[in-house]
């Protein structure tokens, strides 16, 4: 018997230039996707700034909610049951991901592409919604019905196989999470 596992997928709104070009084009709300192996976000990946600073330089990045970059961003958070043998998909790749990262680029002309409908694929390449379709086509299970190459974070939004965990401010839930987890190794003790 096999047992299930949970993986989650963060949207979040930080409130740069770009998402607020990106919300122009989609009318969505939360307009940055990642991936997470779990509740209470420590594990996080996605496709981003390398540094926040500097928006020009983006790839592979394992995100740190915690930072002021996140600050008073909006999310949603979504948790999605998986088989065993979709999650170790899930974990390998990633691990592929990190041991290569310097491969990697931000896909900016392949999100230009999902305004016109156009499919362009760059090798190495990838945004953020892009990103998670993919790691879940490749694991073997599909979130949407749609080329990965014109998924947006909305688009992941109204997936039937993603329950809503939370919605509001990240900083909330993330200091939620901590309390939690504090209270409870308090009473443990």
């Amino acid at each position: 018997m096999s047992i299930e596992k949970e993986i989650y997928v963060l949207l979040t709104d930080t409130g740069t230039v770009l998402t607020k070009i990106i919300r122009s084009f989609t009318k969505d709300p939360l307009n940055h996707a990642s991936l997470a192996f779990d509740s209470d976000l420590r594990e996080v990946y996605s496709f981003g700034r390398k540094n926040p600073n500097n928006p020009f330089f983006g790839g592979f990045v394992r995100e740190d909610v915690t930072s002021t970059f996140f600050g008073e961003s909006m999310c949603a958070l979504y948790r999605c049951t998986v088989s065993p043998v979709v999650y170790d998909n899930l974990r390998n790749q990633v691990q592929h991901f990190e041991q290569n990262q310097d491969l990697y680029s931000y896909n900016l002309v392949g999100m230009l592409g999902v305004v016109f409908n156009i499919e362009w694929e760059r090798k190495h390449s990838y945004f953020c919604s892009q990103f998670v379709a993919t790691m879940f086509q490749r694991s073997g299970m599909i979130l949407i019905d749609k080329s990965p190459l014109l998924v947006t974070p909305g688009d992941l939004q109204h997936t039937p196989t993603l329950e809503l965990v939370y919605h509001g401010y990240l900083n909330s839930y993330v200091g939620c999470q901590t309390s939690i987890a504090a209270a409870s190794s308090f009473r443990t003790a």
